[in-house]
């Protein structure tokens, strides 16, 4: 039997390995942006066309290449970051396994112009589909100028799965904004379609988070500062006052690194505890600094998981830094002493004392009189009148309160997990008993499978979604212009996705108006809303657009219709009374689905006649 085992070719084998490391074209962003940083650049230039599918250029100012190294730089594990195996616990640096420019050039077409800064001419090489195509000596600035065109040429399925030209500009945002963050002194610069997106000068670590992200934000960080043997921390946390549902910018890095990092996450949202609603989150930018030996980076392709030794210590530093940053913030208001508004205290003196002092009252008192020799008179009890007067204001007082309880005819429900399809009309016809709110949180009625617990809030969000999306998909919604426009700033991100929004959230009565600059003004929102925070609420719908897609216009419809519902709907610790409780009731059975709200929460729990009668037997 002949042999069936053989080594694939060169070309293959790069696509396989350029599947693991380039995976869109934000990859392809990331690993020549950190190339440039490692070659020592202070300016770097990403120039994207078609969201990185017909080109992406990244031009640095860094120390260049000759023309051996240019040719090395393309061989898979070609490196000049590590010799032996022991340096790969010493990475000081962002790429190393030398397989990023190898695995670009194996799907794609790629020209690079180097140049060193002692040499006269710089050198250029293009690589198609991991073949050298041309190489010859070119004019040229120090530096090097990576040019990658035609991204999945060979690898048309590839090409063919990825996400519309929003979605992949969105991610290539993203892969720059975490670089950027990391690197404040130098200047970065990202242009799409000739278009200038991000134009970054060299600063401190502030101003380029505000720079990045807006400049709300400043006023939202509170500093962090600790520095042990163990690890050095330094970056922001957000005030409490200003932790949001979705959207919240979650970054840590690590020796100039991004990673993920769910354990150290969970160490940060425990810092707020009792400080912050739950569910909500806080902004944070945390940098650690930690020995390259008790970490490993090379745990994933993307390299953005890291595995820490000393993760348990690490965590308790990171929340005690936290707590202590939070405690000496200006959350807590101090009293602040104006001397100019001060009230003058005169001194004391023998002669201002005698002045403003005041004469003792007399007392007159009646030595003759003795409360003892008072004989008090009780009057003797009419018990057989007062019991009479008992059971008449009781039968009062009892056949009003059953005049009041108010009674609501349940609506049919076809399929109804609560109710018999076969009982159907049976229903109709039957009244519901008293509901009863328990904590100002749950609604407790019974119902003929049992007793139902309803979570108020849930419910009220189930109704008011319906409603609310049936009347977007109608053009139903009226707007009400407001009497002063409210102004609102969204980061590069959100603003990659806005365009796309506009027409979904004037169906939606929210009406926006661009001033520039990542500002919108709000000019009009939905009748009803007049009473709610308008810019987190619209925070919430665009955060919500970007976790879901924005690739149907009924997804974005969903989506606004669940961020104004849930913005609206009964919070938890109100009251209600028993008409109300019975309208939602009655709404809720009459809603697409009062088993689930749109998210998929539980919104009745039932108590079945069975269950019960168990609990009381011995």
């Amino acid at each position: 039997m002949s042999d069936v085992i053989h080594l694939l070719p060169d070309g293959i084998a790069n696509q396989i390995a350029a599947g693991e490391v380039i995976q869109r074209p934000a990859s392809v962003v990331k690993e020549l942006v950190e190339n440039a940083i490692d070659a020592g650049a202070t300016a770097i230039h990403v120039v994207v066309i078609d969201s990185g599918k017909t080109l992406i250029q990244v031009i640095d100012n860094g120390k260049g290449m000759s023309e051996t190294d240019a040719r090395m730089a393309f061989e898979r594990h070609a490196t000049s970051k590590i010799s032996t195996a022991d340096d790969l616990f010493l990475l000081e640096t962002l790429g190393f396994r030398g397989e990023a420019l190898a695995s670009i050039a194996a799907v794609a077409h790629v020209e690079l112009k180097t140049r060193q800064e002692n040499a006269e001419l710089g050198f250029c090489i293009s690589i198609a589909g991991s073949k050298v195509t041309g190489t010859e000596v070119v004019s040229c600035d120090t530096g090097s100028i990576f040019s990658v065109k035609n991204l999945f040429f060979n690898v048309p399925a590839r090409r063919k799965f990825l996400k519309s030209n929003e979605t992949e500009f969105r991610n290539i945002i993203t892969e720059f904004e975490r670089v950027a963050l990391v690197y404040p002194t130098i200047s970065f610069q990202l242009t799409h379609n000739n278009v200038e997106v991000f134009a970054l000068e060299s600063s401190v670590l502030r101003q380029r988070i505000i720079s990045v992200f807006g400049k709300n934000l400043n006023n939202k960080l509170l500093p962090l500062e600790v520095s042990t043997s163990l690890v050095d921390i330094l970056g922001f946390v957000a005030r409490p006052d200003s932790t949001r549902k979705r959207g919240a910018l979650n970054c840590f890095f690590v020796n100039g690194r991004y990673m993920k990092h769910p354990y150290f996450h969970k160490a940060v949202i425990a810092s707020y505890e009792h400080l912050i609603p739950v569910g909500e989150m806080p902004d944070y930018f945390i940098y650690l600094t930690i020995d390259p030996s008790t970490i490993d980076v090379n745990i994933h392709p993307t390299k953005t998981e890291i595995k820490f030794e000393n993760e348990l210590p690490i965590w308790q530093i990171i929340q005690s830094a936290i707590k202590e940053s939070l405690a000496k913030s200006s959350s807590i208001p101090s009293i602040d002493f104006d001397l100019q508004d001060a009230v003058s205290i005169p001194v004391f003196s023998e002669v201002s004392s005698k002045m403003s002092r005041g004469y003792s009252p007399t007392v007159e008192v009646n030595n003759s009189y003795n409360p003892f020799n008072v004989t008090p008179v009780e009057p003797s009890p009419d018990w057989a009148s007062l019991f009479h007067e008992f059971e008449v204001n009781k039968e009062d007082a009892l056949s009003s309160a059953l005049e009041e309880i108010p009674t609501l005819t349940v609506p049919q429900i076809e399929n109804s997990t609560f109710f018999d399809v076969e009982s159907a009309d049976t229903h109709s016809s039957e009244s519901f008993t008293q509901c009863y709110q328990y904590k100002s949180k749950y609604i407790v009625t019974s119902l003929k499978s049992g007793l139902a617990l309803i979570d108020q809030h849930r419910a009220h969000t189930r109704v008011l979604y319906d409603g609310l999306l049936k009347n977007i998909k109608n053009n139903c919604i009226h707007a009400q212009r407001l009497l002063f426009p409210e102004i609102i700033q969204f980061t590069q991100i959100e603003m990659s996705i806005i365009p796309s929004l506009l027409d979904a959230l004037n169906y939606a009565g929210i009406e926006l108006n661009f001033l520039g600059s990542n500002n919108y003004s709000i000019l009009a929102f939905p009748i009803g809303f007049e009473n709610s925070d308008h810019i987190k609420l619209l925070q919430d719908v665009v955060s919500r657009a970007l976790e879901t897609g924005c690739e149907h216009c009924d997804i974005i419809s969903e989506s606004i219709a669940l961020a104004l519902a849930k913005s609206s709907a009964i919070s938890y610790g109100k009251s209600l009374s028993n008409e109300e409780m019975d309208h939602l009731i009655a709404d809720l059975f009459g809603s697409t689905s009062s088993s689930f709200t749109p998210e998929g929460q539980v919104i009745i729990s039932m108590l079945a006649d069975d269950e019960i009668q168990s609990r009381f037997k011995r």
